[in-house]
C-alpha cells in the first residue's frame, strides 16, 4: 500500500513539474521576436559603426547614436533615416548594418490612439521634403540638410505637434573627451557653435512619450 502510494505521489509530482515547465517556457517566448510586430510610427535605435558614432555616444551618455522611423509599405517594412542621403532602407538592411545587430524599438504610449492612418499618412508627408536631402554633419536647426534625430523629432512634431525628446544645445553635452573634441576641431575649427539647437537620439530614446516595445 505504502509501495503504490510513493508511487502516485512521483507520478503527480513529474506531471506538475511538466505543466510549470510549459508555463515557463510560454513566458519566455511571450516577448519574442515571433511575438512581436512591428507598427507604423516606431522608433527605432542602434548604435552606428560610422566614424562619428563614438564621439555621438561620448558626447551624450548614451549606448545608441542612430535612430529611424518605421513604416509598413505594402506588407514591407522600412526604415525613413537620415544618413547620406536621407532615405528608405529595407528594416532588415537597416538592422544588418548596426552595430552586433542590435536594435531597440519604442513605441508611442498612447499609439493606439494618437498613430491613425491619417497621422500616418501626415507623418509620411512631413518626410518627402526631407528625402534625398544632404546628411547634415554640422548638425544645424534648419531643413537644408538633415540628421537622424532632428528628421524623427521634426516629422513627429509637424505631423502629430507632439515633441519626442528635450531640444538641447551643443553646450550642455559633454565635449571634453579627444574624439569629440577632434571631431568638433575637423568640423568647425576654433568657432564651435555651443549655442546650436540640438536633439540626440538619447533625448529621444528616454522621452516619457515612449515605451520600449522590443529589444533583440
Amino acid at each position: 500500500m505504502k509501495k503504490t502510494t510513493l508511487i502516485l505521489i512521483t507520478i503527480c509530482f513529474g506531471i506538475f513539474i511538466s505543466c510549470n515547465s510549459k508555463d515557463s517556457n510560454s513566458k519566455t517566448n511571450y516577448n519574442s521576436q515571433e511575438k512581436f510586430e512591428f507598427q507604423n510610427g516606431d522608433v527605432i535605435f542602434q548604435t552606428s559603426q560610422s566614424r562619428q558614432s563614438k564621439a555621438i555616444q561620448l558626447a551624450t551618455n548614451s549606448k545608441y547614436s542612430h535612430v529611424g522611423i518605421i513604416y509598413n509599405n505594402s506588407n514591407k517594412l522600412y526604415v525613413f533615416e537620415a544618413v547620406q542621403p536621407v532615405k528608405i532602407t529595407p528594416l532588415e538592411s537597416w538592422i544588418n548594418r548596426g552595430k552586433n545587430k542590435h536594435y531597440v524599438v519604442k513605441r508611442l504610449i498612447n499609439s493606439n490612439d494618437v498613430l491613425d492612418s491619417k497621422t500616418i499618412s501626415k507623418m509620411k508627408q512631413a518626410g518627402e521634403k526631407y528625402l534625398n536631402k544632404n546628411y547634415d554633419i554640422y548638425f544645424e536647426w534648419t531643413d537644408d540638410k538633415i540628421y537622424c534625430s532632428e528628421l524623427v523629432w521634426k516629422i513627429y512634431k509637424e505631423a502629430a505637434n507632439i515633441e519626442i525628446g528635450e531640444l538641447e544645445k551643443l553646450s550642455d553635452f559633454d565635449l571634453t573627451n579627444n574624439i569629440v573634441r577632434e571631431i568638433l576641431k575637423e568640423r568647425y575649427g576654433n568657432n564651435i557653435p555651443m549655442d546650436e539647437v540640438v536633439i540626440s537620439p538619447e533625448s529621444i530614446y528616454n522621452s516619457d512619450l515612449l515605451e520600449t516595445i522590443y529589444e533583440n
